[in-house]
């Protein structure tokens, strides 16, 4: 009875270190969009998994919108450290939602895993084809002439959309009204038809309508003009120093295995060399990065500190 006794545990043993030496990844790994399908971090999640699932993975894009992306990401940070759930966190989640929230459900520093960088944008400023508007200079001058008659719309309080707008009232001079949606599409149909006057929101969730000649661009976040938008000026070129670029990068719960880290960033990173996923962001209006685990962990940090002080500064704040 005792061998017998020994025998099983020992079978059991050897079952569960079998087990535990599966290769990974041996099922499909959940990757979440913590916003809706269609909009720019949506778009960018998909290539990328697309041209990752080549180097022998199944990604499986969810969609899981809501507070201001927190929902997506704290569902990722609450699941199993198994490599077997991901999140595509951009600056919004990881970097301003700790200083705008007064109650996060989670702590990027703390609860998640930093994987890579995969790519960042500038934001480009937008009105409709209609619109009066030929140039920011146009919107400068009507808003300083009555102040707090021109509206903009962005994806939601608190996002690098709607502080880098906050940040260009205060260095231009001017009073404009947010128009917070909750996520990209509504946004973009009111701006079209004239209901909202001006868009801020990153060049990949943008460029369609641009280039169908439905939304007229005004000006772009970053220090230099857009490869995609070169005739669109750099908000920089009036305002020496401003910009406002948001960044995509892909996370994961704390505590990750050091070797599920390093085989994901290796093959990220891999996929974002090809020159296929170079284009086909570029033509989105994304700029590919990568990085290792520890430069994508700097620049949250970095920038939780930058962003937390435009929130305070801003008085933004979100219960």
């Amino acid at each position: 009875m005792q061998l017998s006794r020994r025998a099983a545990i020992a079978a059991l043993a050897l079952l569960a270190s079998a087990a535990q030496a599966q290769p990974w990844p041996s099922k499909p790994i959940r990757l979440v969009v913590p916003f809706p399908a269609g909009g720019g971090t949506d778009l960018i999640t998909r290539e990328v998994a697309q041209k990752v699932t080549g180097s022998g993975y199944t990604f499986v894009v969810d969609n899981k919108p809501g507070s201001g992306g927190n929902l997506g990401v704290d569902a990722a940070a609450k699941s199993a450290p198994d490599g077997y759930t991901l999140v595509m966190g951009q600056t919004s989640n990881l970097a301003i939602n700790p200083t705008l929230y007064s109650k996060l459900p989670y702590d990027p520093l703390k609860d998640l895993t930093p994987i890579s960088l995969v790519a960042s944008s500038p934001l480009v400023i937008v009105t409709g084809a209609d619109s009066p508007y030929k140039t920011m200079a146009d919107v400068i001058k009507a808003a300083k002439e009555k102040p707090g008659s021109i509206n903009f719309a962005t994806s939601g309080n608190g996002t690098v959309a709607h502080l880098a707008a906050e940040s260009f009232q205060k260095v231009a001079g001017v009073k404009l009204v947010h128009i917070p949606y909750k996520g990209a599409a509504q946004g973009a149909t009111d701006v079209i038809s004239g209901q909202v006057q001006l868009y801020v929101s990153s060049i990949p969730t943008l460029l369609g309508h641009i280039k169908s000649g439905k939304m007229r661009p005004l000006a772009v976040t970053a220090l230099k003009r857009a490869d995609d938008l070169p005739q669109v000026p750099a908000i920089a070129e009036t305002y020496k120093g401003f910009e406002a670029v948001t960044w995509f990068g892909i996370v994961g719960p704390a505590n990750l295995p050091k070797d599920v880290v390093a085989k994901l960033n290796a093959d990220i990173n891999k996929a974002l060399k090809d020159p296929e996923l170079v284009k086909k962001l570029g033509d989105q209006g994304a700029d590919v990065e990568g990085s290792t685990p520890e430069q994508f962990a700097k620049l949250i940090r970095d920038d939780m500190t930058r962003w937390g002080k435009i929130v305070k500064e801003s008085g933004a704040k979100v219960d």
